[in-house]
């Protein structure tokens, strides 16, 4: 990129980043970020932080190229470092990202890699990273902690592909192999958990959650860094440098086909969340269930043409659940992958440093329903939420249900 393009493409990007939002200050609480989970983004981004040192940490930035063939010059690229979700993103504040500073350049990502230090006595950071599409003036954020609350320590090693990018997904299919680096040595320790975890309540149950009362775990022992490994059984792992830190690394492994569903056994667990309890229990009992689940579509629609449209993006939106949600748990059967299944996804999302509150509906407040997801501590993963649940929803959970049985869910 030429010298005087950088600059009217710099100059154009905070234009943008402080023209739109002249009578609010932006913060990371007021960015909606509902591109993160729309089914017609162009872009995937990912910030996968590694410890370095005490206070150090590098940032791997990673853009998937989501739409095919995409030219890096219609996008303009930056990132922040703050200190709290509610504090103003000044121009100071911004750091422009250009082709200068791509590391990586794949068929499938382009990369950054910065090197941030974190000031001593620092309670609080938070690295953001915002892509601008300049063609449609979409913007597409993603944000991390790097310290707070919220989050153990980091890892001090890292997952990255055969091809050097770092590992960016929520999961791998079982079998397949990644290589790992660290910076405290040559030796990682891996622990392997079978578990399999229960459906979620949905949003009008208040009762407790069930958790189960105990957790196996298996040794997996040492291996050595950048040498490929596998990882053959499906669950989750967590990897660590030193067993007594707090931080590690959590990847979860799932059956060959995911995102996509397995086999006729696994569809009828995930049609639970549109489906009568009479009618669950009947696919649950039949022995034939692809014969008990064409008989259920077809007698849920009363149409063949309607059947087929509403398995189609029924089990679309499962797909995206899944990539989108995925942790230690598959991402249909977390808070979040179930409401997004069923509603759909969301007209707009927040995040604040305890919560993401996700709103659907219509122009007026009165027409909005917002689902809020607690944001809860977990030594596995900093992204773990869990919905606040209230009788309230029950109207509009029954009504999408309804849209769902009908097929007229448009999204």
């Amino acid at each position: 990129m030429n010298q005087g393009k950088l600059i009217l493409t710099s100059l154009f990007c905070l234009l943008f980043f402080f023209g739109i939002s002249a009578k609010a200050q932006r913060t990371i609480e007021n960015l909606d970020q509902s591109l993160r989970y729309s089914r017609y983004s162009r872009l995937g981004l990912k910030i996968i932080p590694i410890q370095t040192r005490t206070d150090s940490y590098k940032l791997l930035m990673q853009v998937e190229k989501i739409e095919e063939n995409p030219s890096f010059d219609v996008f303009n690229f930056s990132y922040a470092i703050l200190n709290a979700y509610d504090e103003e993103i000044t121009e100071e504040k911004i750091i422009l990202l250009n082709s200068n500073d791509l590391s990586m350049d794949t068929e499938r990502h382009w990369v950054f890699e910065k090197e941030v230090t974190i000031p001593e006595g620092t309670d609080t950071q938070i690295a953001l990273l915002s892509v601008l599409d300049t063609r449609q003036g979409d913007e597409y954020l993603y944000h991390v902690d790097l310290k707070g609350s919220y989050v153990y320590d980091q890892p001090r090693l890292g997952a990255f592909y055969a091809n050097g990018v770092a590992f960016d997904q929520n999961f791998i299919n079982q079998s397949e192999s990644l290589l790992f680096d660290s910076f405290d040595g040559p030796s990682i320790h891996a622990f392997y958990y079978p578990i399999n975890f229960s459906i979620p309540y949905p949003p009008m149950e208040t009762r407790p959650a069930n958790v189960p009362k105990e957790l196996d775990v298996i040794d997996k022992g040492d291996f050595v860094e950048n040498l490929p490994r596998s990882l053959d059984d499906e669950g989750y792992y967590f990897f660590q440098t030193d067993t007594t830190d707090l931080g590690g690394l959590m990847i979860k492994t799932t059956h060959e086909a995911f995102p996509k569903v397995k086999d006729w056994e696994e569809m009828v667990d995930i049609v639970t969340y549109i489906s009568t309890r009479k009618e669950h229990e009947a696919l649950l009992k039949a022995e034939d269930k692809k014969k008990a689940l064409d008989e259920y579509w077809i007698g849920m629609t009363r149409n063949p043409d309607t059947a087929k449209e509403v398995i189609r993006e029924y089990f679309r939106q499962i797909e995206f659940a899944n990539i989108l949600f995925t942790d230690f748990k598959e991402g249909w059967k977390t808070d979040r992958g179930m409401v997004y299944i069923v509603m759909g996804p969301p007209n707009e999302v927040n995040f604040f440093e305890d919560r993401e509150v996700w709103t659907y509906g219509g122009t007026g407040q009165a027409s909005k329903i917002k689902f809020t997801f607690a944001r809860i501590k977990n030594v596995l993963t900093p992204h773990y939420y869990t919905l606040n649940r209230s009788r309230a929803y029950q109207p509009v959970w029954f009504k999408n249900i309804s849209e769902w049985r009908n097929g007229r869910m448009a999204f």
